[in-house]
């Protein structure tokens, strides 16, 4: 009886509590709402004021997308205002083909930061590099523009040139690029073999990304003569600027088995996703390397955080750029749209990378490519090759193996001097083939 007794006391103060509670909050909310509302008159205000006074006629469209994308940048760098033409040519981009100069950029301290410029691009061609800084185009600065107008300046007609003033790291003074725009057609995924390794380089996750990794690693394996043959998989995500989540979660889900991807938190803890593996791996279990740099941002770094969380690949490269933020394209009046971050996205783990990237497991810089030497020609790089036993006259032969173990033995040599060159090439993915090369060594042979 005393419980039931104290259970109802408990109840009734509760209910005296929230009683007196009330009265205050309904004050405190309809405070807030009058506040509102004072400032959206006080918009009102200004807006006429601008249209009534103004040295020049403004036009009214312009204004007010103006004031809204405005509210929207002061968020962060990724929330912004798309008006119809610029959803339009989002949409478009998503397929895989556009009009520009073809780099991914941000806005930084005010100017125009590149995170990484695509493959093959006008920007690539011309040197862009990830982390330059764009000051001016075409002579006019761009300091106090939003992205959205900077990037407005850069585009324009196919084949027309335009002038871009950079300043980069480690460069003194600021300089001038010419770049002739072109039409970006991005092929997401390009695939070859090296040595028994299959390197994937995905430049961008479009709609093109999921079908274009299976299409190149059916390639590369048929190419080998069967799976068997397949010593493992690189996955280049160097420079990758990102794109659509579901492909970054399916691209992940090719080469898991299970377990979790991704998982996006927002404002409301119950509008949380998580996105989970499906069985299947489409290389049944072989060692992966991701390559990644600082231009390897968003969708990338989902890839990777997964692959790498669940142990299922080796990291190699420099720390991604840590864009850890989902936005949401939310269709509007005028077949405009805003782009608004909703939500953070965290690996496996339970980690965002947001302002802070992924680490590589093996930090490897890409190295400067040496100075040319005008002097050098191939008869002076015929002569400086090393000589061996073999090149002497009257050398006497091997007879410790057969005609067939000489050769195997000669392809397998010729091989490890095809992956030497790759050095020259590509320093980082020379390393990440390597990684694997060794770590099919070192796996266990099947006993007969």
């Amino acid at each position: 009886m005393k419980k039931l007794v104290l259970a109802a006391l408990g109840g009734s103060l509760a209910g005296v509590i929230l009683t007196s509670q009330v009265g205050p909050l309904i004050a405190e909310e309809a405070k807030r709402d009058s506040s509102v509302y004072e400032q959206l008159d006080l918009f009102g205000d200004i807006f006429e004021r601008i249209r009534a006074q103004y040295v020049e006629p403004v036009d009214t469209t312009k204004l007010v997308e103006a004031a809204i994308n405005g509210m929207l940048t002061s968020l962060d760098p990724h929330s912004s205002y798309l008006s119809a033409k610029d959803f339009e040519d989002m949409q478009v981009q998503t397929k895989g083909q556009f009009g520009g100069l073809g780099i991914e950029v941000t806005q930084e301290d005010g100017f125009v930061k590149v995170i990484s410029p695509m493959d093959g691009t006008p920007a690539d061609k011309a040197g862009i590099k990830a982390g330059d800084y764009i000051t001016h185009v075409n002579g006019e600065a761009i300091l106090g523009l939003t992205l959205d107008q900077a990037v407005d300046l850069m585009r324009g007609p196919i084949g027309s040139e335009i002038i871009i003033t950079v300043v980069r790291k480690g460069t003194p003074d600021p300089f001038d690029v010419s770049i002739i725009r072109d039409t970006i057609k991005l092929t997401a995924v390009k695939g070859r073999v090296v040595g028994n390794v299959a390197v994937l380089r995905i430049t961008t996750f479009n709609d093109q990304t999921t079908p274009g990794v299976r299409d190149e690693l059916k390639k590369a394996i048929d190419e080998l003569g069967g799976k068997d043959k397949l010593e493992g998989v690189v996955i280049d995500l160097r420079n990758n600027p990102g794109g659509l989540l579901n492909e970054a979660i399916s691209v992940s889900d090719d080469f898991l088995d299970s377990g979790e991807i991704v998982s996006t938190r927002g404002r409301d803890p119950a509008e949380g996703e998580r996105f989970n593996a499906k069985p299947g791996d489409l290389i049944d279990g072989k060692p992966i390397v991701i390559l990644i740099n600082g231009g390897s941002a968003s969708a990338s770094e989902i890839v990777t955080g997964a692959l790498q969380d669940h142990h299922r690949a080796i990291v190699v490269g420099t720390k991604s750029f840590g864009k850890g933020s989902v936005q949401s394209l939310i269709p509007l009046k005028g077949d405009g749209a805003m782009r608004l971050t909703t939500a953070r996205y965290y690996t496996p783990s339970g980690r965002s990378i947001q302002a802070l990237g992924i680490s590589p497991d093996i930090v490897v810089k890409q190295p400067d490519p040496p100075p040319a030497d005008p002097a050098q020609d191939p008869a002076s790089e015929t002569a400086a090759k090393s000589r061996s036993e073999a090149d002497l006259r009257g050398a006497i032969t091997n007879d410790s193996m057969t005609e067939d173990e000489k050769k195997l033995y000669l392809e397998e040599q010729a091989a490890a001097e095809e992956s030497a060159k790759l050095r020259d090439e590509d320093y980082q993915l020379a390393y990440a083939v390597d990684i694997l090369k060794g770590l099919t060594t070192l796996a266990p042979t099947e006993k007969p």
